[in-house]
Parts: C-alpha cells; sequence; structure tokens
C-alpha cells in the first residue's frame, strides 16, 4: 500500500476510488474488499484539503472506517445516522455529495463546519456541541416506530469524550427504558479534544479486557438466532442471565447491559471489512444495542498520530512534512487565553485559595498554563460544563476560589447550575467565559452570542467584559478579592491589541467604566474589546470632520466614546453624565443586541425619565451568524469601523 507521503508526491487523480463516489449509493455499488482502499483515500483527501483550508483534522480521520462502514450497509438518507460533535463528520461530508464543496468548509458562504439538517438530507441533527446523539437518536427511532416506518434504522455514533456528558447519561437510561431497536456506536479513542478523564474512561478501557468473552457471546447470539433457537421473548431473561454469569467471571457489571441495552465489543474500529460484518448481522436485531469500537483520533497520518491534541485542529500545515505554518511573529499580542492562563497563574501563586476548574478544554483555554505548575490546584472534569459549575460552587462553599473556564456558547449548557448552584447562595466564582462574541469560522454553534443577554437578569452577578488584555488582568485580579461574590468576565477567541501585555495588578471598582473620549454630538457606550472598533471608528470620523471642516462646520461630528466595563452593576454615574448631555445615542457589543448592553440603557433613561435617541449594534435576534472570518462577520453584522461610523454619522 502506498504511503501517505508517497500519495501526496503523486496528486489527487490518485483517488480512484472516491472520485467514483458522489453519493452513498454509489459507496455501496463496490466490493467490500474495495473498502479499504475508500478509507485511504478519503483520509488523504481529508488530509489534503486540511492543510491548506483549516479545520477539526484529527477526529475525522479516526472515523473513516466507521463512516464508511456505516454509509455502506445503511441505507442513507432514509436510515439515520446521528452524529455527536461534528468535527468528526469529515468524512460523511465527502461520501455525501459535498466532495466538491468540502474546499469551501468554514469559509464564508460555504458549507458548514459541523452537520446540520438545513445543509443536506444526511445531515439528520444539529452536532456543533457534544454529548446530544443518543437523545436526539431516540426521539428519531421512535418517531419512526409511531409513524409506520419500521424499516428505518437509526444509529447514534458518540466519541471523542462526549459520552462523560450528562446528556449522554440521561439518554442512555431513557433507551433502557423505551421500546426502540436504536444502535449506539461508542467511538472510543480515550480523547475529547485534550486526553479524556474521568471514571468513565477508565472504565471503557477495562471492558476491553473482555474481549474473548464478548466476541464468543456475539457469534452465539448469531447462531441461536440463525437456528430459530433465539427469539425477542427470550432474549432479556438470556441476556440478565448472561449479564450475571459474565459479571461473576469478570469481576465487573457491564454498565450498559446493566440497563438491558446489547453490548457488543470492545472491536478494533480500524478494520472496515470486519466492522461491514458486524454491522451486517446486528442492523436488525430488536432492541437497543451498543457496538464499542476502539479507535485512534488522528489514525492513519502519522504526525496526528504522535500528537492529537494539537492535530485536532492544527491550522495550515505541509501535508508531506507534517510541518505546522504557524505564525510566529514575536510583534503580535498574545491570545487573550494565554493572557488569562499566565495571569491566573500569577494570581494562583499569591493566593493559595485559587483553582482552576475546565470541561475538557485545558489547551484551548490555557488552564494548562497553570496545570503543568500546580496540577493539585487544577480540574479538568471532561465535557461536563453544568458539572463544571456546580462542582465549582461546591468547592467556593468551603472556602476556595474556583476559577471556572467555559467557552462561552458552551456556558449556556450551564445555565441553570450558574442560577441554582452558585448565584442563589452569592458564592465566589470566577466565571470565565472565553471564546465570547463571534468566534469565526467554527459558526452559528459556537458564537459566544448569549451570554451577556441571558445572564443579565440574574441576581447576584457581576458580568464585565475587558476592551483589552490589560484591563483582563486587573478584572482577573479584582475578581479574586474578597467578598466579591458570582464574577463573570467574558473576552473573545484569538490575539488582542497590546504587544506588552503584562502590567502591575490594580482593583477596578465594581460597577465603574471610564471615559476613553469627550465629545460634544454623540455619546458611544460599549463593552469589551469590540470597544476598538469604536475606538477606531471615532479616531477616522475625527479626522474626516476635521478634513471637511474647511467646507462646512456642519459636518463635523463630534463623539464621545464611554467603556462601560460592566454590565452588570451598570456604570449608573456615566449613565446620568450621558443622559443629561447627549440626545443621541449609540451602543456597541459583541453579542445578541437584545436583552445587552443595549437593552441594559434604554431600560435605565426610560426609569429614570430620559428619552434620548438610541441606535443599538450588536448581533441579531432573528437569525444564528453562519461562518466566516471574524473580520468578514463583523462587516455583515455591522459591527465593523465602518458600520460603526455610519450608526454615528446617521444618528
Amino acid at each position: 500500500m502506498q504511503s501517505l507521503y508517497d500519495f501526496y508526491a503523486v496528486g489527487q487523480e490518485e483517488l480512484r476510488l472516491l472520485s467514483k463516489i458522489q453519493y452513498p449509493k454509489d459507496l455501496r455499488e463496490l466490493k467490500v474488499d474495495e473498502l479499504p482502499q475508500v478509507c485511504d483515500e478519503l483520509r488523504q483527501d481529508i488530509v489534503q484539503e486540511l492543510s491548506v483550508n483549516p479545520g477539526h483534522l484529527a477526529s475525522s480521520l479516526g472515523v473513516a472506517e466507521i463512516t464508511v462502514a456505516l454509509h455502506y450497509v445503511y441505507n442513507t438518507p432514509e436510515d439515520r445516522i446521528v452524529w455527536d460533535v461534528g468535527h468528526q463528520a469529515y468524512g460523511h461530508k465527502i461520501l455525501t455529495g459535498r466532495r466538491e464543496q468540502f474546499c469551501t468548509n468554514r469559509k464564508l458562504g460555504g458549507i458548514k463546519p459541523f452537520p446540520s439538517p438545513t445543509e443536506s438530507e444526511y445531515d439528520t441533527f444539529a452536532c456543533g456541541h457534544a454529548s446530544n446523539s443518543i437523545s436526539a437518536a431516540l426521539g428519531m427511532a421512535v418517531a419512526a416506530k409511531l409513524e409506520g416506518k419500521k424499516k428505518r434504522h437509526v444509529v447514534a455514533v458518540i466519541g471523542d469524550g462526549a459520552m462523560s456528558g450528562g446528556l449522554a447519561f440521561e439518554g442512555l437510561n431513557n433507551v433502557s427504558s423505551s421500546p426502540n431497536d436504536l444502535l449506539i456506536i461508542l467511538n472510543d479513542n480515550n480523547m475529547s479534544i485534550d486526553r479524556s478523564v474521568g471514571g468513565m474512561k477508565q472504565y471503557l478501557l477495562n471492558l476491553s479486557t473482555n474481549e474473548t468473552y464478548n466476541a464468543i457471546k456475539f457469534k452465539t447470539n448469531n447462531w441461536l438466532y440463525r437456528k430459530g433457537l433465539m427469539n425477542d421473548a427470550r432474549k432479556n431473561g438470556l441476556q440478565r442471565l448472561a449479564n450475571a454469569f459474565k459479571s461473576a467471571i469478570a469481576h465487573q457489571q457491564n454498565v450498559f447491559e446493566g440497563m438491558n441495552i446489547r453490548y457488543f465489543g470492545p472491536f478494533d474500529g480500524h478494520d472496515v471489512k470486519e466492522l461491514v460484518r458486524i454491522l451486517r448481522q446486528i442492523k436488525d436485531m430488536k432492541g437497543p444495542k451498543l457496538l464499542h469500537l476502539h479507535t485512534q483520533k488522528g489514525h492513519g497520518y502519522a504526525p496526528a498520530e504522535k500528537d492529537v491534541t494539537t492535530w485536532h485542529a492544527p491550522g495550515k500545515f505541509d501535508p508531506e512534512t507534517g510541518e505546522r505554518i504557524v505564525d510566529k511573529d514575536p510583534s503580535k499580542p498574545q491570545k487573550y487565553q494565554d493572557v488569562f492562563g499566565h495571569t491566573l497563574l500569577e494570581l494562583a501563586q499569591q493566593n493559595p485559595k485559587i483553582v482552576g476548574v475546565t470541561p475538557a478544554m485545558p489547551s484551548g483555554c490555557s488552564l494548562n498554563i497553570m496545570m503543568k505548575e500546580m496540577p493539585e490546584r487544577t480540574f479538568d472534569v471532561g465535557i461536563a460544563e453544568g458539572h463544571a459549575v456546580t462542582f465549582s460552587g461546591g468547592m467556593a462553599k468551603d472556602g476556595l476560589l474556583p476559577f471556572c473556564n467555559i467557552y462561552s456558547a458552551f456556558s449556556q449548557r450551564a445555565f441553570d447550575n450558574i442560577i441554582h448552584d452558585v448565584a442563589l447562595l452569592n458564592l465566589h466564582v470566577v466565571f470565565c467565559f472565553d471564546r465570547a462574541g463571534l468566534v469565526g469560522e467554527d459558526g452559528s454553534t459556537h458564537h459566544g452570542a448569549f451570554d451577556l443577554a441571558a445572564l443579565r437578569p440574574i441576581p447576584n452577578l457581576t458580568i464585565s467584559s475587558p476592551m483589552d488584555e490589560h484591563e483582563l488582568r486587573r478584572l482577573m485580579y479584582t475578581a479574586q478579592l474578597p467578598d466579591k461574590g458570582p464574577f463573570v468576565i467574558r473576552y473573545p477567541r484569538g490575539g488582542g491589541v497590546l504587544r506588552d501585555w503584562r502590567c502591575p495588578f490594580e482593583e477596578i471598582k465594581v460597577g465603574t467604566g471610564r471615559k476613553l473620549r469627550d465629545g460634544s454630538d454623540v455619546a458611544v457606550l460599549s463593552i469589551g474589546p469590540i470597544g476598538n472598533n469604536v475606538a477606531e471608528a471615532i479616531e477616522e470620523l475625527s479626522s474626516l470632520s476635521s478634513q471637511s471642516s474647511q467646507a462646512s462646520t456642519a459636518s463635523m461630528i463630534s463623539a464621545a466614546h464611554y467603556d462601560m466595563r460592566f454590565l452588570k452593576p451598570i456604570d449608573e454615574n456615566i449613565l446620568q453624565e450621558v443622559a443629561e448631555k447627549f440626545s443621541r445615542i449609540v451602543t456597541v457589543e459583541n453579542g445578541v443586541k437584545t436583552g445587552g448592553l443595549g437593552s441594559a440603557v434604554i431600560e435605565w433613561m426610560n426609569d429614570h425619565g430620559f428619552h434620548p435617541e438610541v441606535i443599538r449594534l450588536g448581533l441579531p435576534d432573528t437569525e444564528f451568524v453562519e461562518h466566516g472570518t471574524v473580520k468578514e462577520l463583523q462587516h455583515i453584522v455591522g459591527l465593523d469601523k465602518d458600520a460603526i461610523i455610519k450608526a454615528i454619522k446617521g444618528i
């Protein structure tokens, strides 16, 4: 077989089989013996494309055989395949009519970064966030029964650490008690993005010790069905007896079989011909089933196999050498996440009560910086945002000071926990919401659009957003001071604006903003790093006004700029000043504008008898913002410099 590197020397014309596959029906015309070659070509196509158009690489390489086998055995799209964690579904996209468009993946106007039913009938459900596949697939299986579609098969593919999410266990519990024929495929690669953690990880590893038993049981069941000695009426009793026997000899209980979900495995998830054989044999079995497959994240591409965390989403790289193309310009500002990571370590060195918590993202949020130095004070809880919040609340209740770092979009999954388990008791937990606002190419499932509006009504919360890296450090320092209660700090993905980001720690009085520029005609109120766009807009507007002043003073516009810093408590002194001086106000926020800063300003003005004209700039609440670069998306939603200038002029 050709090596991966030899392939690239030859070129894409070597994709002999893949080039013939437009849809799964074309795949199903091939012989089983040709499927390994299809898997190799599929990997080669993914590596080649992602080397120039970055995306999620390692996960999709790890499921090539599972993807091919599923579309080969099942009659998709009539049969339903529900993917969990959509970054493993690139091969699925390529095999379902989107190979020619795959070069547009994650680009503005191109195909979506994750499967979506709005894009293809082969995409059965949204899967940008983890752990929802079992619940959604069970719903589809029940719907098929109730609607009389008895021949429809439903398969949930869950992996990349998603089994650690609470929703997955809720789904399993319901699967065990509802009449259904669902097949759950557990893609067990011992990974989420960083290494998966927790008891479920160890449990799945331990199950592999019983491969011989499972293989014998699988073959015996098939023989009994073929001979007519096994039917559905006898199955449950015999299954309970077999489970008891297995538990006795293996000294462990299979949690899936304990829930009356038939368990098969573990099997090699990279043997596509064996997968086809197994899927065909269990395809029409009645009742819920779980097929446990061991896979390797990044399988088939040596650099990704060696460093799966880095190659989860490696950016651009040379496909032949595996060398990543990294921008190492030292003059560029640090990423906000790295400023957070270094600052947290500094604070933790000064304050022994500080601990760090993240749900499966220590590298993504840079908690790994503190984790390396203080492993006993940092906790990766797995893909479990709700637990991360309540766990933090428990530590805060008994005297520790947790910094709980969650991506803004994923914090939505912990909304009740924030209210009930932290805010209600006014516990001192610092929530650091990374990736707030527009995140770019990951699109609508990952934009941190709703945190400001969702959290603003909750009592006891302090909600803040720094305009730059110095402000981030000062807010983090302020948040860890005594008696601050639950404290939210949100900041965006990517680089900041300051090359020299280190600064002395200084307390910022909670609920105070700052005037950055005086003016007489219009007041512009912003919160967070989007304020840098405002500053550029006002500077350009001032320059344009100065140039035009020679012709007409009527064209001059003097705009004041206030960085509010805090959404809650909002700076009422600034609002009073603005209300008394200005009749025209523009608010700017990198979040959904309904319920956020603009709404807070209008509410305060109305409550205090002021009625200025207010224009709110922010993300829309009428549609979800799709994918593209941050600059492209800011232009589309009206948050770039030109849109802010237009709004100031227009008011």
